[in-house]
């Protein structure tokens, strides 16, 4: 008999997902544990393998299309079994009337266009024409057979924004003679009027943001909102690490089975100093600091879609071959877009590395609800002077390495800030890491 696909609980926090896409269409074979389908959630993008080998008789959920949490999304059972009528394709799935737009029913034997958009647009689709007034008929649809998509819809909405004339804002004036409910009265400030981001007649391509960029977008302006941030960049001498890591890279390969790179060096060092200064380590909950006792390091990972932090959790308590252990199979599983709810979260400090790109330093937004990030730069060899143990100077080209601390001024004063960075920089100039 046919075995129900639901979509699967990726999170306790986690109510619904987005499907992004289908591997295999209606009628294809798959077997136990191959990807079946790719979705999107509020906190992670994953692939989703098949929970049984068989065929795929039916795509109940088209791509792009919003559903909740335990809600069948396809079946799977023996070729010769049919639990319904199949669609062509997953893109061509037509919706089952039970879950049509009441303004567009469903046309049994129509083939006008009209009717090819009733039945071939998805029940978000139609939702969104309808909430903005849109006849679908007016909207050129990329899907098969002229199917309007998710996407068409976020782009005709974003195109009809940009065009739509504006309005001069209109400064408000305080009426001393309005009641005030015991509050001091403030001048309205004048609302700045929108300015389109192309004009009528320019030649533009506008997409739509994913759902990891909309994410991204949201969270970004969510923190500078939040958090007063404040910046400080040191100077780092990674020379010694370096000779650490090319003295024992090969050493390292064959004890832990991954590659050493700087990066868990840096986070060693972290570990060490957010155990010393607690405040970095903490949160900020209403007019109260909640001190985090585990120190869980999330690290940023570039993805060709975005941006993802997963987060090795008591980082700590791991010696480097643990932490570059852990480091390089999280990474490797983001991109695989493998990665659990659980693994993204929970995090209490987070160190991002633009320097791998040639960054010498940046400038980072912290990662709510966190009061503190590093930003890692790249390693440089300059010229520096360097001071021998009886004073004498010299210059010696030496591999340099600048790091920032983007943290809240809320609970983080400059002084701990700055000792916070003076502590990772003496580890990391003159700790072994118990290599040696």
């Amino acid at each position: 008999m046919a075995f129900d696909v639901v979509m699967p609980q990726m999170g306790e926090s986690i109510a619904e997902a987005t499907i992004l896409k289908w591997h295999r269409k209606v009628g294809e074979t798959i077997g136990k544990d191959e990807t079946l389908y790719e979705i999107s959630t509020d906190k992670v993008d994953a692939e989703i393998p098949a929970p049984l080998g068989g065929t795929l008789l039916e795509i109940l959920v088209i791509e792009n299309q919003t559903v909740a949490v335990g809600s069948v999304v396809a079946r799977i059972g023996d070729a010769s079994e049919k639990s319904g009528p199949a669609p062509a394709s997953p893109t061509a799935n037509p919706i089952p009337a039970a879950v049509a737009s009441p303004s567009m029913p469903i046309h049994s034997e129509d083939n006008s266009l009209e009717a090819r958009l009733a039945t071939k647009s998805s029940p978000l689709v139609r939702t969104m024409a309808e909430a903005h007034g849109i006849d679908l008929l007016t909207v050129q649809g990329s899907g098969l057979q002229g199917r309007v998509t998710k996407d068409d819809m976020e782009a005709h909405l974003a195109q009809r924004h940009a065009l739509a004339p504006t309005r001069p804002s209109v400064p408000v004036e305080h009426d001393p003679s309005a009641p005030t409910l015991g509050l001091v009265p403030a001048l309205a400030a004048p609302v700045a009027p929108h300015v389109p981001a192309f004009a009528a007649g320019e030649r533009v391509k506008v997409e739509p943001m994913s759902r990891m960029r909309k994410i991204i977008s949201d969270n970004m302006i969510a923190s500078k909102r939040t958090s007063a941030h404040v910046y400080t960049v040191f100077e780092i001498d990674m020379t010694a690490v370096a000779r650490l890591r090319d003295r024992h890279k090969q050493a390292f390969l064959d004890a832990y089975g991954t590659k050493l790179s700087f990066l868990p060096f840096v986070m060693a060092a972290v570990a060490k100093a957010l155990r010393a200064f607690p405040v970095i380590n903490a949160s900020v909950e209403g007019d109260a600091i909640a001190y985090k006792q585990d120190i869980n390091l999330g690290v940023a990972v570039s993805l060709d879609w975005g941006l993802i932090v997963p987060v090795i959790k008591n980082a700590d308590q791991l010696n480097l071959g643990g932490l570059a252990r852990s480091l390089n199979d999280l990474a490797n599983r983001a991109r695989a877009k493998q990665l659990k709810p659980d693994e993204i979260s929970g995090g209490t400090f987070t160190i991002t590395n633009p320097g791998v790109y040639g960054d010498v330093f940046g400038l980072p937004i912290i990662n709510q609800p966190q009061v503190a990030i590093q930003g890692v730069g790249a390693i440089v060899k300059r010229p520096v002077v360097v001071t021998a143990p009886d004073g004498t100077d010299s210059i010696a080209i030496r591999q340099m390495m600048f790091s920032s601390l983007s943290f809240d001024h809320r609970i983080i004063d400059g002084a701990t800030a700055d000792q916070f960075m003076a502590m990772i920089k003496k580890e990391l100039e003159t700790s072994t890491f118990g290599l040696e």
